[in-house]
């Protein structure tokens, strides 16, 4: 029974999904969501709208850390979830640090990648905002428990946003302060097959939307 994912090229979140579909070996095919984002035709298959958005079999699901979960689940093979109790909830810590901290103050330049009306200001706050996020990941990883040799669940969200970071950095002059524990960090995760052959292939999306970055 084939997964079927909805997604769009530029997705962080469904970069990240990739990546840990890819480490785990479980084919998928994905499309574009039907009728476009927002669509109701698409809502009509999957009600909140969300993408990623996954259809195995019977199951609709929303949401790429609940699909990430359920296919951890289903597909056994390549654990990317630790074992002991105690280390599955210090992944989820991190997972959440990723997609409730640091990716939604990544995810909020996106309104000033535009040369035209980009507010300056704005672009150096969201800078001291990400640092600040990094910062926290840093003491984060000095105490980290995990396997720093396996690619976990946790990981798949950061390998991407760092990415974003970094073209950002370069497209808008984005002011971050990079901690070494998390330089270290984006450059093991750039080790991973996986995360390599995913970040050439989303280079591509990243560079049709900074387009908008250059001056006219």
């Amino acid at each position: 029974m084939m997964l079927t994912i909805y997604a769009v090229p530029v997705s962080v979140y469904n970069a990240k999904l990739r990546i840990l579909l890819h480490h785990k070996g479980v084919p998928f095919t994905e499309l574009p969501p039907p009728g476009g984002y927002g669509s109701a035709e698409y809502k009509s298959l999957v009600p909140s709208g969300n993408l990623p958005a996954m259809i195995h079999g019977d199951l609709t699901l929303a949401d790429s850390e609940a699909i990430a979960e359920y296919i951890e689940e289903a597909f056994p093979q390549t654990p990317m979830l630790p074992a002991p109790l105690n280390l599955r909830a210090k992944a989820r810590e991190k997972s959440r640090m990723h997609d409730t901290r640091l990716e939604p103050a990544v995810r909020a330049i996106y309104p000033q990648v535009a040369y035209v009306g980009r507010d300056c200001a704005a672009v150096d706050a969201g800078g001291a905002a990400i640092s600040k996020h990094l910062q926290s990941l840093a003491l984060l990883l000095e105490n980290d428990p995990l396997d720093v040799e396996t690619l976990w669940m946790c990981d798949c969200g950061f390998a991407v946003t760092f990415a974003w970071i970094r073209a950002f950095e370069a497209a808008i002059d984005l002011p971050i302060d990079w901690p070494e524990a998390v330089l270290a960090y984006d450059a093991r995760l750039r080790r991973h097959d996986v995360v390599k052959q995913e970040l050439a292939q989303y280079s591509a999306a990243m560079d049709a939307y900074l387009i908008k970055a250059k001056r006219p």
